[in-house]
């Protein structure tokens, strides 16, 4: 063998070698741009876009913890409506938000864990998904919202303004404003959520009807003024309120009114109440506020019935920091009809976020 034939196969069995190791050889892939979140002012503070996408989403909650002494939602002073009650509550809301030709397509998700009493429980509070003024899923009860529920005490229901049951209930709801003080709502809400036919003898199982309601409102200046109506498909009963809300600076008030169309009849929107005695033909709300300063609130509410029922509840509203609250509160209730009456406190510990 020369010193040719030796250089080209040396040559030769290289280039094999090299091409080998080329085949095997591990390429680095370039790195993926960081993506920032961004802001998404456009629905409201705390939202922010879904990396990648269009969506806007704002997470929050909040953490409560409730020590009452007494039940006022008990007449007299039976083993029901003695003792010591504490309840502590965490709730977790998603928001999605995201621009289309038809207006703003949300959806709304709140999830409810709850300790009271040794005893755990856990919900699915709202979800709901709304476009162009409508809303379907879960949320609360077209007649209580609409509204703006009662006064703001924590014992504001003891006379019920909402349901008999829960307000929380699937619905169709369209919702309109004009944009110049004119508000209108109608929704068909889930006809066996808390329905009062076990009182009255019904069998919910037989209706296949939603429940209905209706609402109008007119807002001018300082004045708020709005009437809702309640169908219960299964009682074939309902019932309607009339509220005026005033607001003058740190100091507000309302009066809401409500009318049963059979006031022997316990029906969903003309509720039991405490004592599951009911309102009879009438009942009456109204309440006041007043902001002492940036930290402290306080807040009066009356209500009374038909059946003689009076709730009188009355609170402090005490914001220590940004986000905190403490939130003290006494109740007084006479049950006229059964005789009764109850005295209660609670103090309440509220973080949201």
């Amino acid at each position: 063998m020369n010193i040719k034939s030796l250089l080209l196969g040396s040559a030769a069995a290289f280039s094999v070698v090299s091409g080998a190791q080329a085949a095997d050889a591990i390429v680095a892939a370039e790195p993926e741009p960081l993506e920032y979140v961004r802001i998404c002012d456009a629905y409201g503070a705390g939202y922010f876009y879904i990396p990648g996408t269009e969506t806007c989403l704002k997470i929050g909650g909040r953490v409560r913890s409730d020590v009452s002494w007494y039940n006022a939602y008990k007449a007299g002073q039976d083993a029901a409506a003695r003792g010591t009650y504490w309840k502590t509550r965490a709730e977790l809301s998603m928001d999605t938000a995201s621009d289309t030709e038809y207006g703003a397509l949300k959806t709304n998700a709140v999830f409810r864990f709850e300790s009271a009493e040794g005893t755990n429980t856990n919900k699915l509070l709202w979800a709901n998904i709304s476009l162009g003024g409508f809303l379907i899923g879960k949320a609360d009860s077209v007649y209580s919202a609409w509204m703006g529920y009662a006064g703001d005490v924590i014992n504001d229901d003891i006379i019920e303004y909402g349901i008999n049951g829960t307000d929380e209930l699937n619905q169709l709801t369209y919702s309109y404003d004009s944009g110049t003080g004119f508000t209108a709502v109608a929704s068909l809400e889930d006809s066996n959520n808390g329905a009062a036919a076990g009182a009255n003898g019904e069998n919910s199982s037989d209706h296949y009807a939603p429940d209905g309601v209706l609402g109008l409102g007119y807002k001018a200046g300082a004045f708020n003024f709005r009437v809702v109506g309640g169908y219960d498909s299964i009682v074939e009963e309902g019932a309607v309120k009339a509220r005026l809300d005033a607001k003058f600076g740190g100091f507000t008030a309302f009066l809401m009114g409500g009318y049963n169309t059979d006031g022997n009849k316990l029906n969903k929107y003309a509720g039991a109440g405490g004592a599951g005695i009911g309102w009879g033909d009438w009942a009456v709300w109204g309440g006041v506020g007043q902001q002492i300063n940036d930290k402290l609130k306080a807040n009066l509410q009356l209500a009374y019935d038909d059946k003689k029922t009076f709730a009188a509840t009355g609170n402090l509203k005490f914001n220590p920091v940004k986000n905190l609250l403490i939130e003290p509160e006494v109740t007084y209730v006479n049950y006229d009809s059964v005789n009764k009456d109850t005295w209660s406190g609670i103090i309440r510990f509220q973080r949201v976020f």
